[in-house]
């Protein structure tokens, strides 16, 4: 079933998640909708790198909106969807310059509604097991929710008091004003009265100071919570969401947080309430040494300031800048909408769509030597409300947004000579609002993780290895000069966050020995790598040697290349990091897959064995296959049909067994697209001398096919040289 079909027959919610993924004007719901077969057919994410193809794609949409409003007409469709068709080619013609824009726009609503689609079925599955989609506890978890639970009913103990001493107090304010007012002349009985009025005047005094006392010990709680929210857990979410931005698997969700401030608050509030009643309390009547008079005033302040540290704790930024077209979060565009979404986690009924947030830049931008300033455009101010969150939170989601550079105020003399290429370059959006709610007014700050600001897409690649060193490295998020003195990462570190790439993108990661491949390219033979640094500038500066590209260019390229051509592959466990000295010991016929070292876009081989008739092993390779490759064949369907001419020009297809020891059939059958090989996709490659060996270097009869000969490059060691021999590729 087509996925646009799968989505319109979701389940309200999840129909509600597609309504508001097409809410903005990016790209219009009817035009997906009407040409969802066609364009649920077509390579967006190629597209999105291709400038033929992209503009191929977009003269192709313009034409078949044509054909539907010609389809509308003939039909006898309504003039408003007439008129729609209309307007929104005419909308499209903004991408006439730069068609790949429109195809990354595109490619990312198709991958924003498979996670819809994805949650939902995950939904499904879990009702069906009858399995809680609840998070394990945490031992710090249930203690914080035990030490809550205890909160909430010292407050509505206190509750209880602040009724029983306003009882006591009428009590005693009666038989002081009826003693007044009977003004008997009976010595005895006034003494008498006097003695009833003290005893009770004692009580209610001491009534009161147990009550002042109470809340201190409540105050202590709350703080001692407090700290715990904003000093821990706070952080600790802080430190997820920034390990979320660059793919790491952590959890970002904030409903328990926003339970747990919201609690908080409640008592809080509450307290202040209490102390309010003692006020009136004290107003009606009071003594000397009234403990209400001498320490309300410091319970006050006290309540007020930790309310004041919670609520402006509270203001948080739930999901990061982001580009629908973006390779990540934090990497925006000049002139290009983002989205930003900010929560308030003391969640108020009646503080709903009460506050405005507002949208700021570089408000303490840093003096440096010409560094940028930009403007904030779009809607800029929003409301804080519950119906732009699917749990009920407090959001304002900015979702037009876009940045100009301003063209006067940048550029000028700063106190530091530093020299920040423009994706070193590190800048903060700032949201402000005001809290105000029972005479309590707080003005609430917060701010985004530092964001990298390009103007063109030849730049992302270089700003994306940016936020990753910095959200991998740095805990200070609002340290803009952190590459003026970029910290190294220790292996440990970097492999982790390379792994995270891979998995955020085909879910799954790296496995420890592709790992130790890696850092074998980066750090040569180690006996442990855990000690092992790499710089910024040897992760992305530097070329790698040999080669006139940096080690994250060679990286992001492979990553590319499996994401785009490889993913099955990949998912199904197949290990494409490998060493080809392991087939040394393999029987005949044995290949493995190899990621090329010397291709700055991603290349992939194969390498097989093959014996001497003395016995020895003699390890061969082809030439790499690039993306371009790929493209047109798929990489089983090359390892299925390829083939070379053996003596007496006989062809033959020398690999037989994936290392270890799978037959090729078993390992790639179910990928392939028929029964029985094609004469469309064969790769033959005719050595009339010996192919070129690891063991035995050999002359051949001609001269190698630069692209399609063979090659004795591993992963892990240095390329060798071609040798010469005849070669040719039939596709």
């Amino acid at each position: 079933m087509a996925q646009w079909e799968k989505l319109r027959q979701l389940e309200s919610v999840y129909l509600t998640q597609v309504d508001e993924l097409y809410d903005g004007d990016a790209f219009p719901m009817d035009v997906r909708h009407y040409l969802a077969h066609w364009i649920e057919g077509q390579d967006w994410d190629r597209a999105a790198r291709d400038h033929d193809v992209a503009m191929l794609l977009f003269q192709v949409l313009l034409e078949n909106l044509d054909i539907q409003h010609s389809r509308f007409v003939q039909g006898g469709e309504s003039f408003l969807l007439q008129h729609n068709i209309r307007r929104f080619k005419q909308s499209f013609q903004r991408y006439q310059e730069e068609p790949y824009n429109l195809a990354n726009i595109i490619q990312w609503f198709l991958v924003k509604e498979k996670e819809i689609l994805q949650n939902a079925e995950l939904a499904e599955q879990v009702q069906l097991l009858q399995v809680q989609q609840s998070p394990m506890e945490t031992d710090s978890q249930r203690n914080i929710e035990r030490k809550m639970t205890d909160l909430k009913n010292k407050v509505q103990c206190m509750e209880h008091t602040v009724k029983c001493l306003e009882e006591q107090q009428d009590e005693f304010d009666f038989k002081y004003q009826t003693h007044n007012m009977e003004g008997t002349t009976n010595e005895a009985e006034k003494t008498e009265q006097m003695k009833v009025l003290q005893a009770l005047l004692n009580r209610l005094d001491a009534s009161r100071k147990s009550m002042l006392s109470g809340m201190g010990v409540l105050l202590d709680g709350v703080e001692e919570l407090l700290c715990v929210l904003v000093r821990e857990e706070l952080v600790q979410w802080q430190r997820r969401q920034q390990k979320a931005c660059i793919g790491a698997p952590d959890s970002t969700c904030l409903d328990q947080l926003e339970k747990w401030f919201t609690t908080e608050a409640e008592c809080l509030f509450q307290v202040r309430k209490f102390l309010k009643k003692l006020e009136e309390l004290m107003g009606k009547v009071t003594y000397d040494q009234d403990p209400v008079k001498k320490q309300k005033p410091a319970l006050q302040k006290r309540v007020d300031s930790l309310l004041t540290s919670l609520l402006k704790s509270a203001f948080v930024v739930e999901t990061q800048p982001s580009m629908p077209q973006g390779k990540g979060p934090l990497v925006l565009r000049t002139n290009l909408q983002f989205s930003v979404k900010t929560r308030f986690l003391v969640k108020f009924p009646e503080l709903n769509h009460a506050m405005k947030v507002n949208v700021s830049m570089d408000r303490e931008a840093p003096l440096v030597k010409g560094y940028r300033r930009f403007n904030v455009l779009g809607t800029s101010s929003k409301a804080l409300n519950m119906a732009e969150s699917m749990s009920g939170g407090m959001v304002a989601d900015f979702r037009h947004l876009t940045l100009k550079e301003q063209k006067s105020g940048g550029g000028g003399k700063g106190i530091h000579d530093l020299s920040l290429s423009v994706t070193e370059e590190l800048h903060i959006i700032n949201f402000n609002t005001e809290f105000l709610l029972h005479d309590m007014s707080v003005s609430l700050e917060t701010s985004s993780l530092p964001v990298v600001i390009i103007s063109n897409s030849s730049q992302q690649q270089s700003a994306w290895a940016s936020i990753l060193w910095f959200n991998m490295l740095c805990l200070e998020p609002k340290n803009l000069l952190f590459f003026a003195n970029c910290p190294a990462a220790t292996w440990p570190q970097l492999g982790e966050m390379l792994s995270w790439q891979f998995l955020s993108s085909t879910t799954r990661g790296l496995e420890s020995n592709q790992l130790d491949m890696i850092a074998h390219k980066l750090f040569g033979k180690q006996q442990s790598y855990d000690a092992c640094n790499i710089s910024w500038t040897k992760f992305s500066k530097e070329n790698v040697p040999n080669t006139n590209f940096t080690f994250w260019v060679w990286f992001d390229g492979i990553l590319f290349m499996v994401k785009s051509h490889l993913e099955n592959l990949w998912k199904d466990g197949y290990k494409l990091f490998m060493d080809k000295t392991l087939l040394k010991k393999k029987q005949r016929g044995t290949f493995l897959l190899r990621f090329s070292e010397s291709i700055r876009d991603g290349g992939i081989t194969f390498s097989w064995v093959d014996y001497s008739p003395t016995g020895e092993p003699d390890v061969r390779s082809v030439q790499p296959f690039t993306k371009v490759d790929l493209g047109q064949i798929p990489f089983h369907e090359i390892i299925r049909n390829f083939q070379i001419l053996e003596e007496e020009n006989v062809p033959e297809n020398p690999l037989l067994f994936l290392y270890p020891d799978t037959p090729k059939v078993e390992a790639f059958g179910k990928y392939y697209t028929e029964k029985s090989g094609g004469t469309g996709c064969v790769n033959t490659l005719e050595a009339k001398s010996p192919m070129y060996s690891d063991t035995v270097e050999c002359e051949g009869s001609g001269p190698m096919n630069p692209r399609y000969g063979l090659a004795g490059e591993a992963f892990g060691e240095s390329p060798s040289l071609p040798v010469n021999h005849q070669s040719t590729k039939s596709l």
